[in-house]
């Protein structure tokens, strides 16, 4: 453990932990999200007579302003900076503020914990102590009697939010800058996605369309795409090297060179084929067209990786405090037994591609062998099959309830190294894939992104015509880090 949440109670009963954390700690850092009234809530005299650093991001001020203005992106400044700090030093001691306009500090302090994922201290204060449990089940008294090792042995959270995650997927994305090109670039939430995705440096991007429409509409809505290259199909430098790479890659299927001219004029297929040459490291497109508008270049062109049959689409699900993964709700309707085992190998190797540790649940209405029809028995067939990828942490047929509850999972499948635990979701088919996603997401208040295509050469992603331009910039973060 390297920082906590400090509720405090006291300018006192900070100065001493941080005194007694130095101690331990010769490079340690006190932060607070908002200075107080009187400048810094006493953090000066950490620093001036004990030498201790402190750091906090806003004035009183500007943080209320902030927070009225845009509560998501409040939040995500600090989870921006605390991992700044976190990489910075030894261990951070977060410090809770008291002064905030009118608003409630303590459930503001309280949700802030969560979405630092830090465990969330309090001070010497029972009552506040018996609330914040109720919401946060790493919260921990502290008082006198508490030792150091206590408080540094917690037990980690293990708290993911959707905006930690958004934070996560730019992180990833800057340690290896790509190139995505947008196809879409006659769409308004495409640009405002591409001035986003720009300010944060996280990748490079490449706009198709009319590029006087493009650069006009840029000017109407105040974005500067001045480090973006665009390229209009059938009327761009890269027209007869493109047509020159399909025609390559399709005469064996009756394709001409003539059909090829007037096929790259179709954005998607010029996109796929920047991909295909290197000139781009993935495709997002989907916003205005369909799946399969996005997927058909793609298979024709990139095609699927070695030993993988199908392509497959996947959502990341972002739920308050914890993200999953549900597959396949977007490509495959009625999968084979076969199908679904490459579903589950596949979907396992994204997730862990994002840092987290697979564990896969094969979804059925019946758990173990409890019941019996075609749909358990097909995946029952896929859990058998699925024993040739080595390595997958798996199990089923499982019910969704046992699959993520450890009480009914304790009764269901006792032995299971997956059941009650299990983070990704592989559904018997499309039909059930996509029931499940959009009815977690429109009742559970998630946010869902993706489908994220599995199994292709390289990344091509699709985006659903009612995309947000934040599902856009998710999309294109996800690509980035696919291509790394």
């Amino acid at each position: 453990m390297n920082a906590i949440y400090f509720q405090k109670q006291s300018r006192e009963s900070l100065d001493n932990l941080a005194i007694k954390l130095s101690k331990k700690y010769s490079n340690i850092v006190v932060f607070q999200a908002l200075a107080c009234e009187d400048g810094v809530c006493g953090l000066n005299k950490l620093s001036k007579e004990h030498n201790i650093k402190t750091e906090y991001l806003y004035d009183s001020a500007t943080g209320v302003k902030e927070y009225l203005k845009n509560e998501n992106t409040f939040y995500k400044n600090i989870i921006i900076k605390v991992n700044e700090l976190k990489a910075k030093y030894d261990f951070v001691l977060v410090a809770s503020f008291g002064v905030f306009g009118g608003l409630d500090t303590f459930w503001i302090n309280l949700k802030l914990s969560k979405e630092l994922n830090l465990n969330y201290v309090i001070d010497n204060d029972l009552t506040k102590f018996e609330f914040a449990k109720i919401h946060h089940k790493y919260a921990s008294l502290y008082n006198e009697n508490t030792s150091l090792d206590e408080l540094l042995n917690l037990k980690k959270p293990d708290y993911i939010s959707p905006m930690a995650f958004e934070v996560m997927l730019e992180s990833k994305a800057k340690e290896n800058v790509k190139t995505i090109v947008l196809p879409e670039g006659n769409d308004e939430r495409i640009l405002k996605a591409a001035s986003i995705l720009l300010e944060g440096k996280a990748v490079k991007l490449i706009i198709l369309g009319n590029n006087k429409e493009i650069a006009q509409k840029a000017s109407d809505l105040g974005i500067d795409l001045d480090d973006v290259k665009t390229y209009n199909p059938g009327n761009s430098s890269l027209d007869d090297e493109c047509a020159n790479a399909l025609y390559e890659a399709r005469k064996s299927k009756g394709m001409s060179l003539e059909q090829a001219k007037e096929l790259i004029k179709d954005r998607n297929y010029f996109g796929t084929l920047l991909v295909h040459l290197g000139y781009a490291d993935a495709m997002v497109s989907g916003a205005a067209c369909s799946t399969a508008d996005t997927i058909r270049p793609a298979l024709q062109i990139v095609k699927t990786k070695p030993g993988v049959k199908s392509v497959s689409g996947g959502f990341f699900m972002c739920l308050s405090d914890k993200v999953w993964y549900f597959a396949d709700c977007a490509v495959n309707p009625n999968p084979t037994p076969e199908n679904l085992a490459e579903i589950a190998s596949v979907s396992a190797a994204t997730y862990k591609a994002f840092g987290f540790e697979p564990r896969v649940a094969m979804l059925s209405y019946s758990t173990a062998n409890s019941g019996s029809g075609v749909s358990v028995d097909l995946v029952k067939q896929a859990c058998e099959l699925a024993k040739s990828y080595e390595g997958l942490n798996y199990d089923g047929p499982i019910q969704f309830d046992a699959a993520v509850d450890i009480a009914t999972a304790s009764k269901k499948m006792p032995d299971s190294k997956v059941a009650g635990k299990a983070n990704v979701f592989v559904f018997p088919d499309l039909n059930a894939g996509n029931i499940a996603y959009k009815a977690v997401q429109r009742s559970a208040g998630a946010i869902a992104v993706g489908p994220v295509l599995q199994g292709l050469n390289k990344p091509i992603n699709d985006l659903s015509r009612g995309c947000l331009v934040e599902d856009i910039v998710n999309t294109c973060l996800i690509s980035a880090i696919q291509a790394q």
